[in-house]
Order: C-alpha cells, then sequence, then structure tokens
C-alpha cells in the first residue's frame, strides 16, 4: 500500500510539474488548496491506471511504429495516455486534467512528464521504497 501512495504522490508531482512549464496542460476545478491537491492526486490515480492498463495495449500494436521511428512514437503514446486521461476526466467529472491541443501541449507534457520521472528516478535510484517502507 504504501508504494502505491508513494508512486500515486510521484506521478502527481510529475503532472503538477508538467503542467506548471507547459502552456495548455492545467488542472480544472477546485476552488481551495485541498481540493486542488485532491485532484491532482484522482489525476494521477487514473493516469497510472490508463498506464498500467491501456499502455501496453498500444505499445504492443505499434511495434512496428516503435521500428519505423526509433523509438520517437514513444513520446507520442505517452501523449496520447495524457489526452486519454484529459478525456476520462473531462467526460467523468467536471474537473481533472484540460489539454488544449494535442501537438502541443500533450506532446510537451509527455515530454516534461518524463523528464521529470526520471529525473526522481535518478534521485531515488538505489532503492526507491528504502523510505517508505519505516
Amino acid at each position: 500500500m504504501q508504494q502505491f501512495l508513494v508512486r500515486t504522490a510521484l506521478t502527481a508531482f510529475t503532472l503538477w510539474i508538467a503542467t506548471l512549464i507547459v502552456p495548455g496542460l492545467d488542472f480544472v476545478g477546485g476552488d481551495e488548496t485541498w481540493e486542488k491537491i485532491g485532484i491532482v492526486l484522482v489525476v494521477a490515480v487514473i493516469f497510472g491506471v490508463v498506464n498500467a492498463v491501456i499502455k501496453p495495449v498500444v505499445q504492443l500494436f505499434a511495434i512496428p511504429l516503435y521500428i519505423l521511428t526509433i523509438g520517437l512514437i514513444h513520446i507520442v503514446i505517452n501523449a496520447l495516455m495524457l489526452e486519454l486521461t484529459a478525456w476520462i476526466t473531462r467526460n467523468t467529472t467536471h474537473w481533472g486534467l484540460e489539454v488544449d491541443s494535442f501537438f502541443w501541449a500533450a506532446i510537451l507534457g509527455a515530454v516534461v512528464v518524463s523528464i521529470v520521472g526520471w529525473l526522481l528516478d535518478l534521485t531515488l535510484k538505489e532503492d526507491p521504497w528504502r523510505w517508505a517502507d519505516r
């Protein structure tokens, strides 16, 4: 359970950083600080579920495109997962992640989420859950 909470918090942090950096990528809804934090955490959980369930299927079907584009299709697939998360939150609630355009906001957001996630992994390189087990 602690690993799930830590991973959700890290995903929420990467999404939050992406919304600060990328114009056109934003969280909508919530007036108070706690509501906004809750929205970010719920979006992180939905993003994690989308990445765990749908992304592997898309990657399987995209194997020829991985070969053809030398792996650059991975950025487009990550952007598609961001767009799908935004679509789910937009159509089920009136709050969540909002992506203005697929080409700029989703692609740049996917790049920022990947880079920030990679930097977080570097900082927790040895054992990412070493402090979560205490």
